[in-house]
């Protein structure tokens, strides 16, 4: 409990120290609450255009906060669902959806339709780029639990070939799509953005996206985490003490696609902290899912913010993508974690 008072109390400086930094002059901490309270609407906003930088500033942090939480969480339904340590939101699809729905929003708004629509989107841009990558993972997500389901019935091995395979067939039509806007270099930097991920200039509604998919995630873990750790013996062993196994998979699944649209959608695809955070909360934490689901949301939105804010302070001529910052650091983990994986195979 004190562990969990003193981690929220840490998530709750972090994001009031975002906004202190950023590509311009860096704001006082004093000067940052005081933007927080107008924000709130308890206080008088900052002068001149200081308080809409430290709002860009905060929506970032917030953002980062969101998506790493329903990243993490996201990576704890579906490593509890396969029971495997490797499993994470790519594996079924759900990232992939989300980057071709904004990688095609980005090719229509950047010229590839139709000129009557490219008039009038303007503005709406972003919120049509947004909204194409959250239907592309929602999209996804249904299709895969479409193939993986027969009689009523949810087949985990079948939901993970459709995953792999739909993976392969949108990195096919995310290379003819990129092929077909080479020559025009702000639609390929956008779409190249988009897959390294991007915290940049993100508004109150993005947020708004982010959080309420992780809202909707995080009120299944009641109704899941015991039945997840009866998993871990079998599905015929939990079905036999009364657990449903196919209501908890198909609620698993639609909480963690939820959490992963809400995210990518907004954020881009950040690739391994569904990987890597479960990993560390388990450590910490044990196996249990009462811990592993809330933590895993907890540790999430510190690990990702507190990267972009160390990114900000130490590297502040550096700009590196969140996508391609977690890569980094995940990575090795990952090969870490099959080198692992092998050995206990070896051993058994």
């Amino acid at each position: 409990m004190l562990a969990g008072f003193g981690a929220l109390a840490l998530l709750g400086l972090l994001i009031v120290l975002s906004p202190c930094y950023g590509s311009g002059e860096p704001f006082a901490l004093r000067t940052s609450l005081r933007g927080l309270l107008a924000v709130l609407g308890l206080g008088d906003p900052l002068a001149n255009v200081e308080q809409s930088v430290y709002q860009w500033r905060l929506w970032r942090a917030l953002t980062a906060a969101g998506a790493g939480a329903s990243l993490a969480l996201a990576g704890a339904y579906l490593q509890g669902l396969f029971r495997n340590g490797l499993a994470s939101p790519a594996v079924v699809g759900v990232t992939a959806g989300s980057v071709f729905g904004a990688s095609l929003a980005i090719a229509f708004v950047g010229g590839l339709g139709p000129r009557l629509w490219l008039s009038q989107a303007g503005a709406f841009s972003p919120f049509i780029v947004t909204l194409s990558a959250f239907v592309g993972a929602l999209g996804v997500s249904v299709l895969v639990l479409t193939i993986a389901t027969r009689s009523g019935r949810l087949s985990v091995t079948t939901l993970l070939l459709a995953g792999i395979a739909i993976n392969t067939l949108i990195a096919g039509f995310l290379a003819a799509l990129q092929s077909l806007t080479l020559r025009d270099l702000e639609v390929s930097r956008a779409m190249l953005a988009w897959t390294f991920g991007t915290l940049e200039d993100r508004t109150d509604w993005q947020v708004l996206m982010v959080w309420s998919g992780l809202a909707i995630a995080a009120a299944c873990i009641p109704f899941v985490s015991n039945e997840l750790d009866l998993f871990g013996g079998g599905e015929e062993d939990a079905q036999s003490v009364g657990v449903e196994v196919q209501r908890v998979k198909v609620l698993v699944l639609v909480a963690a696609a939820l959490a992963t649209a809400g995210a990518v959608s907004v954020a881009g695809q950040i690739a391994f902290v569904g990987l890597v955070i479960p990993h560390l909360v388990r450590m910490a934490f044990g196996s249990s899912h009462r811990r592993v689901l809330p933590w895993s949301a907890l540790l999430g939105a510190l690990f990702l913010l507190g990267c972009d804010v160390a990114q900000r302070i130490w590297l502040r001529d550096v700009e590196i993508r969140p996508g391609v910052l977690m890569s980094l650091i995940g990575g090795p983990f990952f090969l870490f974690l099959l080198v692992r994986q092998r050995r206990v195979l070896w051993m058994g």
